[in-house]
Parts: C-alpha cells; structure tokens; sequence
C-alpha cells in the first residue's frame, strides 16, 4: 500500500504530555495517590459507594498499596440504572457543567456527569489519543461520530479541538452527504465506527469513487470491537492508517485508551487517570494477571461529577506491556462483550470471530449477519451466517467460499452452522453501531 504524503513516522515528532514519558514506577505512584482520593472522595460523597463498601466491610484507609484495590466492590452498569438519574453524582447540580446518557434501550439509561475540570480532562485525552493515532494540529478532522446525549460525537469533537484540529462536525448517518463534504472539505483524518466507515467506501464505489483517492490519511475508529482483519480491509481499500480508540460513558467517554499509528499494536491506556484490572469473566474474585485474557475493570483517578470504583465494562481483553507509551499498559484486541456472546450448543462464540475467519477469504466481503433459530420441534440452536459476496465475484463460484467459511467456523469456533451467501448490498449497513446477531429463539 502506498502511504499519502504524510507518513505515520510523523508521530514520533509530536510533542508528548509529561504524564506520557514518566516511568511506570511514577506513574505506580502517581496511581496510588490518585486512588487514596478517589476511593475516599467516592465513599465520601456518593451514597451508593457508602453503602457498597460498608456492606463489605472494606473502607478507603484499607487501601494502602495498588493490589488493595481487589478489596473494593464492583460497580455495574445495573448500579448505574438504580441511582437513575443523578444518584452516582458526586458534586452538586450547579458544578454539573454537562450530562449524557445511554439510549436505554434495553432498560433505563445510564447517566453520567461532567464538571469542567472533568470536561478539560477529557478533551485532554481523546486530543492525546488522536495524537498517538497520527492527528496533528492544523488538520481537518471528520468527524462521524453521533453527536447528542451519546458521548463519542461531543467528546471526539472537543479533543480534536483541544488538539487544535479543524472539526467537521457531521455526525452519524447521511452517508451521501458524508462522501459529498469529504469530497469537497478535504479531511485528513475520519472519527468513526469501523462498520460505518466500511459503509461509506461502500457507498463511495456505489458513486464510481475510488475511496482511496480521498484526502484521508488517518482513521481513528471506536465504540464497537473490530479485528486485524477489518483493519486490513479499511487501510486497503482507502489508503489509509486506521488506529483504534477505546472508550465507555460510565468511565468517561472515548480516550480512555488510544492506540499509537507507529506500532498499531493495541491500545495503550491512559493509566495517569484510570486504574485496569482484568478479572475472571466467570469468577470475579479472581484478579488475573497481564496477558491473562478475562474481563476490563476500570477505576477512576481523577473524576470529580462521576467518580467510579471497579466498574465492570463486560469488555474480553487482556493487559500487555507498554510499547510507544512505555509506562501505560496497552489493551489487546476486544475480543467481545460478555453480554454479545452467543452460546450455541454449548461452545462460546463471538460475532468477532465470524468476521476474523470471513476476512480471510477473497471471495467473501465483511457484511454479515448471524442469525439463531430453533426450528419447531427441535431441541437443537441453529446458526446461519449470512454474508454478502464481493461485487467482483460471480455467484457460480462463491459455493466454495461459503464451504470454507461453514469449515474453519467449525474448525476455529467449535460449532456447525449454515452459510447463506448474499447478494452485495443485500444486507443492513451500519448508519453507526452495527447490530450483527438477529436472535429469533422461541422465548422461554
């Protein structure tokens, strides 16, 4: 792949936060102090944190070295949904300079609240983030993110800002009027999701152009999980570097974790604000150590409206060791969430890696669906992927694609499933998250 004029090796010129060159001995320090506060302020101030940790029998002088934190409860997304609205603040409603929420469509919404030291520390590291991605300042930024009560519109907007971007604020959906002002603005870089922005090259071929030919330069893509392969698939096809950003509401927003365009080796956590753990998916009270894969756990260091403890983000994953930000630990690949996974006659499987397998084979493209059935009067779950053809492949000749695919999902997963080949653009497209699983069960 030939690079536009602005290489990636760039990255190495800009000019570092302070927090991103000290040691990790520091940084271990600088955690422990900020975790003394936290833990202390949120018992302090917050009800539920109170109740929590005295119901087991732990409070904040009990942590006196970093591993005690394995003493403190969990906080959950279903802790959030309880204290609905504004039960989790911490500060009065006066210094509550902005709130957002979740869409709550499968419950209430969870709620979050910024003060404005909160609001300029995140615009901090989402900037900090897109600059390990390759952002510089003076570039134009696209962003399609949705804006509104969802945190990734406002929050990448407000970093790329702080990093002294010009922001295109388009949000999500539009993809006609999308490609138009990427024609006509000239962005260097896009903020999306990596399905959407698969859906807009797609709608860029539809038009006869050639996605690669665009100003872009650099991708910086979240807010749901993506493979090496899909990666592979958007730098490919529109001559790009793409780099991923991780984030969550109830820890903050997109910048949590941001990934560095010259290794593209994982996300590296910004450890100087939030403290990961990795437990045991099926037994929490197991604290596993780096490299070990389980469950994202997240504590607070500096949150002032919103401080949380242990937060359980249902992220699979595992800690590795830092590379381009030496002391900040990096988060391999978000294999799924907890709540995604699909068990199907016992064995474990993730959209993930449907699309991992699907990518490897030419004739196949990324647009794919699982749908799960039982048919009536079996006991047995059946799965059918169903995946769109590449334009550039004939119908007659994707039967042995599909063969392959039905194969190494059974060899790589465990499990038996039906391949059902699609027509190109047969399929829904991702106007931002993408819904893969279409689960059409009989309800117990």
């Amino acid at each position: 792949m030939t690079l536009h004029a602005t290489e990636p090796a760039a990255a190495a010129d800009a000019v570092l936060d302070r927090e991103e060159t000290i040691s990790r001995d520091e940084l271990e320090a600088l955690q422990l102090s900020r975790l003394q506060h936290t833990v202390a302020y949120a018992y302090d101030r917050v009800p539920l944190y109170k109740r929590k940790f005295d119901e087991a029998g732990v409070h904040p002088t009990d942590l006196r070295e970093l591993a005690d934190l394995g003493k403190f409860p969990f906080t959950t997304k279903e802790d959030l949904r309880l204290e609905y609205p504004f039960g989790m603040f911490a500060v009065p409603q006066h210094e509550v300079a902005r709130i957002h929420a979740s869409s709550g469509t499968t419950g209430r919404a969870t709620v979050v609240g910024y003060t404005k030291k909160d609001l300029a520390d995140w615009a901090k590291l989402v900037a900090r983030s897109l600059r390990a991605s390759g952002v510089r300042p003076g570039m134009k930024v696209h962003n399609a993110y949705g804006y509104g009560l969802f945190t990734g519109g406002m929050g990448a907007h407000a970093g790329a800002e702080a990093l002294g971007c010009t922001v295109i604020p388009i949000s999500g959906g539009q993809t006609e009027r999308q490609i138009t002002l990427i024609q006509d603005f000239k962005p260097d870089a896009i903020l999306a999701t990596p399905t959407y922005l698969l859906t807009i090259a797609d709608a860029m071929m539809k038009q006869g152009i050639d996605p690669a030919s665009t100003s872009l330069k650099y991708a910086v893509l979240g807010a749901e999980p993506w493979t090496e392969e899909m990666r592979h698939e958007l730098e490919t096809t529109m001559n790009i570097k793409a780099c991923d950003i991780y984030g969550l509401s109830e820890v903050m927003g997109p910048g949590v974790a941001g990934e560095a365009v010259e290794t593209q080796d994982g996300s590296h956590i910004w450890e100087d604000h939030f403290r990961p753990e990795i437990i045991d998916a099926f037994d929490p009270t197991k604290v596993l150590g780096d490299g070990e894969h389980g469950e994202l756990v997240f504590t607070s260091l500096t949150k002032e409206a919103l401080p949380i403890i242990r937060y359980r983000t249902k992220d699979l994953t595992r800690l590795l060791p830092g590379t381009a930000r030496p002391a900040h630990r990096r988060m391999g690949r978000i294999t799924g969430r907890s709540d995604d996974m699909i068990i199907l006659r016992g064995v474990n499987l993730f959209p993930s890696q449907i699309e991992e397998i699907a990518l490897r084979i030419p004739e196949l493209s990324p647009h794919f669906q699982l749908e799960l059935t039982r048919p009536e009067g079996q006991r047995m779950d059946q799965l059918t992927v169903k995946i769109e053809r590449r334009e550039s492949v004939s119908a007659e000749v994707v039967a042995s694609a599909a063969k392959v695919l039905q194969q190494q999902i059974k060899i790589h997963v465990g499990s038996s499933c039906t391949v059902n080949v699609v027509e190109p653009g047969s399929l829904e497209r991702s106007n931002g998250k993408l819904r893969r699983t279409y689960d059409m069960r009989p309800k117990a």
